[in-house]
């Protein structure tokens, strides 16, 4: 009988003495706060305590927290030390508020601040190419993630396409899942402006950040996939739970 190959049984521990000891430590913190065992808010050992922990140098340790915070996963305060980042949510695919935030694994849920119908907005007209002076549905909604404000959404859609649209999204939460099950209208793309601005009166308190604070401003026309426009969406959101994801070519 041919002999069968044996196992060495120090292959594994050779094979984990290959990865660099900075990854070690960055998978292992990782792990833990993709597991919820360190939680956001949550301070991290110092880098002095890991390097003493993991039998690495300090410069070692310091490279696995940088590479975290680079992910986004903590934040450094100065003179207080290092904690796990709440989730930023990564603008690089057109999702609604809800599929990013379960990305995330982020529980979403919505308040709304008013719904309207409307005539006299002759932007948001254009933008989804109707005349000037169509009666067109106005919703606002502040968007949750957890218990705290992530977003202040206001979206246009024209009313006489979209009857009774309000009172379906307050019961699904979801406009999108809205729009493609009451409506077979299914978002396929969408053309966007990303700009800075400041969070101003009403919005400001919406967020819970202070007047003057720097917040991402993304205005969207959403099109099915036959080319027709179906929602103009004005998103303003607040800059220290959002980043915008884009992908160059020469």
């Amino acid at each position: 009988m041919a002999n069968e190959p044996s196992l060495n049984p120090n292959s594994e521990t050779r094979s984990f003495a290959r990865v660099p000891a900075y990854r070690r430590i960055l998978d292992e913190l990782r792990s833990r706060i993709e597991k919820g065992e360190l939680k956001p808010g949550d301070r991290i050992e110092s880098e002095r305590v890991l390097a003493a922990r993991c039998g690495v140098s300090l410069m070692t340790a310091r490279h696995a927290i940088n590479e975290l915070e680079r992910e986004g996963l903590v934040n450094r305060r100065i003179g207080a030390g290092t904690f796990v980042a709440a989730p930023k949510i990564h603008f690089n695919r057109l999702l609604s508020f809800s599929e990013l935030m379960g990305s995330r694994e982020v529980v979403a849920h919505t308040r709304f601040v008013g719904a309207h119908l409307i005539e006299d907005d002759f932007e948001a007209a254009a933008r989804l190419g109707l005349p000037p002076g169509t009666a067109m549905v106005k919703l606002e909604r502040i968007r949750y993630g957890g218990n705290e404000p992530y977003a202040f959404e206001t979206s246009y859609l024209a009313s006489d396409e979209f009857p009774d649209i309000a009172r379906k999204v307050r019961a699904r939460d979801s406009l999108f899942e809205t729009l493609q099950r009451d409506y077979g209208m299914s978002p396929a793309y969408a053309d966007e402006e990303v700009d800075a601005t400041s969070a101003e009166g009403r919005v400001a308190e919406y967020l819970q950040v202070a007047r003057g604070h720097s917040v991402l401003r993304i205005r969207q026309v959403v099109f099915a996939a036959n080319g027709r426009r179906i929602l103009y969406d004005v998103g303003v959101y607040r800059s220290d739970r959002h980043s915008l994801m884009i992908r160059r070519f020469r």
